[in-house]
């Protein structure tokens, strides 16, 4: 499997990918994920205790995961890239707006993210190196 990550002009994630996309919604005490597959297939969603979500990821073999930027967010991100995953962090706003726009129903911003992520219209948030440690 072959993951790569870059950003766009506009700075959009324009990875390149192959496999299984998660979208996270992160609460204080549980994540929401759905993971979606290249065709837009929801392949599994569930709501974890934050302890489950990493052996859940490692179990679904997901080639990229995608949470909203959030104060919870952050140790989060640095977890799942200590465990190899690729990480891209959504703007919060601009999400908001792309997923008001394109993706009307459903209401799971999981699912929403994943979808972005898998058509290459994630607008993402910066993270320093070594963020969130």
């Amino acid at each position: 499997m072959r993951c790569g990550f870059r950003l766009n002009s506009r700075g959009r994630s324009g990875h390149v990918m192959s496999g299984l996309v998660c979208g996270l919604d992160v609460h204080r005490r549980f994540c929401e994920a759905t993971v979606v597959d290249w065709f837009g297939s929801v392949v599994e969603s569930r709501m974890l205790p934050g302890d489950e979500l990493y052996l859940f990821l490692s179990s679904m073999n997901v080639s990229l995961v995608v949470v909203e930027s959030s104060s919870y967010v952050y140790p989060m991100y640095s977890r799942l890239r200590g465990i190899g995953l690729v990480v891209i962090v959504a703007h919060p706003r601009k999400t908001r707006l792309i997923a008001e726009n394109r993706l009307k129903g459903g209401g799971r911003d999981s699912k929403c993210l994943a979808e972005l992520a898998r058509l290459g219209a994630l607008p993402s948030s910066y993270i320093p190196e070594g963020g969130g440690s």
